[in-house]
């Protein structure tokens, strides 16, 4: 479906980023994967899963923090594939503290990663796919929020904000796309097991002396009723329907898969 297509997936050498970049692989997209830590691993497993419909991988490691290295991703891909057709915004940090005790850096680096960059890659690519199609214009922006983006939780003040930021930003910039082939939406995910998330259990299974299983179903009993994480591999499937041209209409949305969470 997505043949001849470029996918930026940023913070996508694991997690939630991986799982949507080997289902846009799947589909046929040319994947750039950016990201920390191991890249060889995770460029072999989109380039399995996009064998069979050729898709070809790329990787730019930029620190999603600085405009300066976002500006090179762009240009890199460009350069790579000639253009930017579907964006991805998932890379993202987390820290957890109250209000008072939040230090300052954390808060800056939260909503630097988290919010700033999804600004910064769109307003870079929203040209060209505005020049896509013959002038028509094409593009697919998908923002990765969080549950966190439509209600809060304790301790997590930077993250809720710049959760909630995306959300907004998601709606602004299909408003301003509203009549062109370029649509933008937001995924809401509630708990999935990444290592972002695997942190949090251990914190749990440590606090309360018990094992990281009975952490994991303590975690998920506070807030999904579904009591099951969500998977990459879910998501990675809303993000091709969202590439699809059955979602050429769906516009601005929100759309959390939560296990149940915001519907309490």
């Amino acid at each position: 479906m997505l043949k001849g297509k470029t996918a930026l997936v940023t913070g996508s050498t694991s997690g939630i980023g991986l799982g949507i970049a080997k289902a846009l692989a799947r589909q046929g997209a040319n994947i750039v994967l950016n990201g920390f830590g191991d890249v060889d691993g995770p460029r072999a497993e989109v380039l399995a899963a996009g064998q069979a419909a050729g898709a070809q991988v790329a990787y730019h490691g930029a620190d999603m923090s600085r405009v300066a290295d976002i500006e090179d991703m762009v240009q890199y891909s460009v350069r790579n594939f000639g253009q930017i057709d579907i964006l991805v915004n998932n890379a993202g940090i987390q820290h957890v503290a109250r209000v008072e005790d939040f230090p300052p850096e954390r808060w800056d680096a939260i909503i630097a990663i988290n919010l700033s960059s999804a600004f910064h890659t769109s307003r870079l690519v929203l040209p060209m796919m505005q020049a896509a199609d013959g002038g028509k214009g094409w593009g697919r922006i998908i923002n990765v929020a969080s549950v966190h983006g439509l209600v809060g939780s304790a301790q997590k003040s930077a993250y809720v904000a710049a959760k909630h930021g995306i959300v907004g930003l998601t709606k602004v910039t299909a408003l301003e796309n509203a009549t062109s082939g370029i649509t933008c939406n937001a995924i809401c995910p509630g708990w999935v097991l990444t290592p972002l998330v695997q942190k949090q259990v251990d914190a749990k299974a440590e606090q309360h002396g018990i094992s990281n299983e009975e952490a994991k179903k303590l975690l998920l009993g506070e807030k999904e009723p579904s009591m099951q994480f969500t998977t990459p591999e879910e998501l990675g499937e809303l993000a091709v329907f969202f590439c699809s041209p059955a979602a050429a209409n769906v516009r601005g949305v929100a759309w959390n898969m939560d296990g149940g969470w915001a519907a309490q």
